[in-house]
């Protein structure tokens, strides 16, 4: 099953003009960690368009369409031997169908052959994000990673990437 197999579905670059629809989705998808979680503990709502613009410069963006709408989005980048993941999205009236876990896997696919393990990081509190990184083969570490130094109320999750992951 990969992210296509949904009716109508499309797996797509990102462009400059998905930026305003990327900062809505994300910030549904933390409006509802918020709510599943009973708290507030989530990562500040601090990025702008504009910044959401200049991260499609430095990471690889994948979307997924139904029809026109933007249902989730993940994206990636080479940071040293890391392949960071970052921004794993899921349109929450879609979340528990399986998306995030194949969309984990399409960027995984996606990293270059020069990464030799995976990172990203979730929510302290966002325990159905955990859930899947660590059935996923991620483990949480306290060792903070690149990506949220910055972040309060942030884990950290490794993966080394085994021989049969596909560089792009």
């Amino acid at each position: 099953m990969d992210l296509t197999d949904l009716p109508g579905t499309r797996l797509l670059p990102a462009t400059p003009a998905d930026a305003a629809e990327l900062l809505v989705l994300q910030r549904c998808c933390w409006v509802e960690e918020a709510l599943l979680n009973n708290t507030l503990d989530i990562p500040a709502l601090h990025e702008s368009l504009d910044d959401i613009r200049a991260d499609l410069t430095s990471w690889h963006v994948s979307l997924v369409r139904q029809g026109p709408r933007l249902i989730a989005a993940v994206r990636g980048r080479l940071t040293g031997d890391a392949w960071e993941i970052g921004r794993l999205m899921v349109a929450p009236d879609l979340a528990g169908r399986g998306l995030g876990r194949r969309l984990l896997a399409h960027v995984e696919t996606a990293a270059p052959a020069e990464a030799t393990r995976f990172e990203l990081f979730t929510g302290a509190a966002s325990k159905r994000n955990i859930t899947l990184y660590e059935r996923a083969g991620y483990t949480l570490t306290t060792q903070p990673g690149p990506a949220n130094g910055h972040i309060a109320h942030a884990v950290f999750l490794v993966k080394p990437r085994s021989r049969g992951d596909a560089g792009a």
